[in-house]
């Protein structure tokens, strides 16, 4: 399993907006071989920003790494650029290939 993650500082007042871009995006993941899952994760809200992580699950690393040479993820981050005013900076990548599990 991998678990692909970005973390987003959202700038306050901008949470709606932000998580309506995700809810209303053609991502295309379920297309893709080795995908498991998607959510897009609410953290704390703080006096600079809230934080959000995109949260994808992966058969492997090299399902992801397929994802992201794809197509359809061209396609999906085509206007990813048009939502930068609704965080600071730029989204913090992690990526997890799991080692123990149930």
């Amino acid at each position: 399993m991998f678990v692909a993650m970005n973390r987003f500082r959202v700038a306050p007042g901008s949470e709606d907006a932000f998580e309506d871009v995700w809810r209303n995006r053609r991502s295309r993941l379920e297309e893709m071989d080795g995908f498991v899952s998607f959510n897009l994760l609410r953290g704390a809200t703080g006096d600079t920003h809230t934080l959000y992580a995109s949260h994808a699950i992966w058969k492997d690393e090299e399902a992801f790494r397929a994802w992201t040479k794809s197509e359809q993820f061209r396609e999906a981050h085509r206007n990813a650029g048009e939502n930068r005013p609704l965080y600071l900076g730029h989204p913090e990548f992690e990526g997890f290939s799991a080692v123990d599990g149930v």
